[in-house]
């Protein structure tokens, strides 16, 4: 059954229940929202960034042979509109492609350093907080229109200290979208990088909210020296609900972040990864993401589905 189809009879099916006192209508929209189409545990994916030209983007996904793929939707902020969500699922729907993972990072400025991020990535600095939060809402309500069950971003650099002043007002901020997301029945996911796991794991506690959960990039640890993935699971694997499959190599530059590389010629052990990820019984999909462009981009694809693919039938087979 076609995504949008499947979607549709979904949302009748609760809508009748409500109307013949089977379920309460409160909870007809909600019931509704998680009847997603469904892939395999650990499928692999693709991130891809749609803005202009989401067809194109989203028929490469299917030209490589990906079943989902993670959007950052950051060149449509201020722009979700009906036309852009009828517009995607069309696409969704012709190319037999599932939306994992929606994502926005922006409003500008953002600064992917050592010295200027902290006071630009995330919803950590204040003077961006409110725009942040605002585009995420956006994002959450876009992407609740397309049946896409997870919101995620870089909360930014969140303090160590629990007693920073910053961080109580980033477990609000966080909180707060959090809420927002689980309105709209998805999960909001706080993307690894700029913190150490063992503090994601404390915003984790204090947030308090069964709808907050981790994004795992395995490069982002590596390249912001903040943990080996490896480790960093040991920590916050059980809430990991999606996962961007990068490599990367440590800082060597206290200014600059790690370089990120080719998948296999990084610091990332994905034999390790992948199996923690399988252990744990991980459903979500394996997204792909490489940041480079034109041509080269899609060969570096290529050849680092392959080599996911390598371990992960291993896995599945032993």
């Amino acid at each position: 059954m076609e995504r949008r189809t499947f979607v549709k009879h979904a949302a009748a099916w609760a809508t009748a229940r409500a109307i013949n006192g089977i379920v309460p209508s409160s909870l007809m929209a909600e019931e509704a929202i998680h009847k997603q189409p469904e892939h395999a545990p650990m499928e692999l994916g693709l991130l891809i960034k749609p803005s202009p030209d989401p067809e194109a983007k989203i028929r490469l996904v299917h030209e490589l042979g990906f079943k989902t793929c993670f959007l950052s939707l950051d060149g449509y902020l201020n722009h979700f509109t009906p036309a852009l969500t009828r517009q995607f699922e069309d696409l969704l729907d012709k190319y037999q492609v599932i939306a994992t993972t929606a994502e926005v990072v922006y409003p500008q400025p953002l600064k992917w350093n050592f010295v200027e991020g902290p006071a630009t990535i995330g919803v950590v600095p204040r003077a961006y907080r409110k725009a942040r939060l605002d585009a995420l809402k956006q994002c959450s309500d876009f992407a609740k229109a397309l049946d896409i069950g997870r919101v995620q971003t870089h909360c930014g650099f969140i303090p160590e200290d629990p007693k920073d002043a910053l961080y109580e007002e980033t477990v609000a901020a966080i909180r707060e979208i959090t809420e927002h997301c689980a309105a709209n029945g998805q999960s909001f996911l706080m993307e690894t990088g700029q913190e150490t796991p063992t503090t994601m794991l404390r915003m984790l506690k204090d947030v308090n909210n069964t709808a907050l959960g981790v994004g795992l990039d395995t490069a982002n640890l590596i390249l912001y020296g903040k943990a080996n993935p490896v480790d960093a699971l040991k920590v916050l694997g059980s809430h990991v609900q999606a996962m961007h499959a990068k490599d990367g190599k440590w800082p060597t530059d206290p200014d600059k972040l790690g370089q990120e590389v080719l998948i296999g010629k990084g610091e990332v052990d994905f034999v390790k990864v992948l199996s923690m990820l399988h252990s744990l019984g991980y459903k979500g999909a394996v997204s792909i993401e490489r940041e480079t462009s034109g041509p080269q981009q899609i060969e570096d694809v290529r050849a680092e589905k392959l080599y996911l693919e390598n371990i992960l039938n291993k896995i599945k087979q032993a």
